[in-house]
């Protein structure tokens, strides 16, 4: 997935990384290669490398310095890598190790760390090409591992790596805040009043107040983000959006309220959770209208250069908006 925020490297750059993480005696004979970018993220680049014993590595670079990016992502390799420290003590959902970790900004311009590839099929890619009931067991296993990953209790609302608030709605008023000051900074047009938007939230708020204990969620938690080998969760990955907040604000809920999003039921049963109550699904529709503008806002950040993103995410805001009792614009 092509985005600006994807911060390449040189060859000599990656064998310098390479060097420092792993020793000299890790680095690649051949001039080039051993590295290849590994494409169907959104935000960090990644590269899988091949160390001179036939190690298969992954390394992972944060964006560059110079590129805007939307107020919720900053720091998020730091998120990330907080997040995965906490899932390996607390849980038994399988993330990959960190082998090595560098903030210093010494040999590029941003953090970066290296993890072991992980051998499996990313599930988002080939979930199309399952057997239906294959398909289906493996969001039935991601609903029960998040399920799981939601019981890591946090001490405040809001960013994993705060600041925090004492409520939920306190923490979730900030982070719809950001994304629309995000919106406005840019001059994105959502197609609606921002004003009106921030009036819909304001409306509902209320209903936040149901949520009373910070528990981590991942928020990104797509079958993208999962690597499955013979039918089974092999690894999840990519945590750099994690909060502490209300679990149901999890990905695999979206579809209970816009069908688009795919079907919610398997996913839905491992987890656990029973039919919305009104609560819930109030608090479900703001999360959705959450990510469908992030969905419209990203799209100017990342320069996207097509409008393909833009113009669906535009049409699922409406129908959140909608689905909130705020008509089209």
């Amino acid at each position: 997935m092509e985005s600006i925020t994807k911060n390449r490297q040189t060859y000599d750059t990656l064998a310098a990384m390479v060097e420092r993480a792993y020793g000299p005696d890790a680095v690649p004979t051949e001039p080039d290669g051993w590295a290849d970018e590994l494409g169907h993220g959104w935000f960090n680049v990644a590269y899988r490398i091949r160390l001179r014993d036939g190690r298969d590595v992954v390394l992972k670079i944060a964006p560059p310095p110079g590129v805007e990016v939307m107020t919720y992502e900053h720091g998020a390799m730091g998120i990330e890598l907080a997040s995965l420290a906490m899932i390996t003590a607390q849980t038994d959902v399988p993330v990959p190790p960190v082998h090595v970790a560098d903030t210093s900004c010494e040999l590029v311009d941003a953090p970066y760390f290296f993890m072991p590839f992980v051998d499996g099929d990313n599930l988002g890619i080939v979930k199309d090409t399952l057997d239906p009931a294959v398909r289906e067991d493996c969001m039935e296993q991601l609903g029960t591992a998040n399920r799981e990953l939601n019981s890591i209790r946090g001490d405040w609302f809001g960013p994993v790596a705060g600041p925090g608030h004492t409520t939920w709605r306190a923490a979730f008023g900030q982070i719809m805040d950001d994304v629309l000051a995000d919106g406005e900074r840019r001059r994105v047009d959502i197609g609606h009043s921002y004003d009106d938007v921030r009036a819909v939230v304001a409306a509902h708020a209320d209903a936040l107040d149901a949520v009373t204990e910070p528990r981590f969620v991942e928020w990104d938690l797509w079958d993208s983000n999962v690597m499955v080998r013979d039918g089974k969760i092999a690894c999840i990955i990519d945590h750099e959006r994690a909060l502490y907040g209300d679990p149901l604000m999890e990905a695999g809920f979206v579809g209970t309220q816009l069908p688009a999003f795919g079907d919610p039921a398997p996913f839905v049963r491992g987890y656990g959770w029973g039919e919305l109550t009104e609560n819930e699904t109030v608090r479900r529709r703001l999360y959705c209208l959450h990510l469908v503008l992030i969905m419209v806002i990203e799209t100017v950040y990342r320069g996207h250069t097509d409008t393909q993103q833009y113009d669906w995410a535009r049409g699922q805001l409406d129908e959140t908006l909608a689905l909130l009792g705020h008509g089209a614009a």
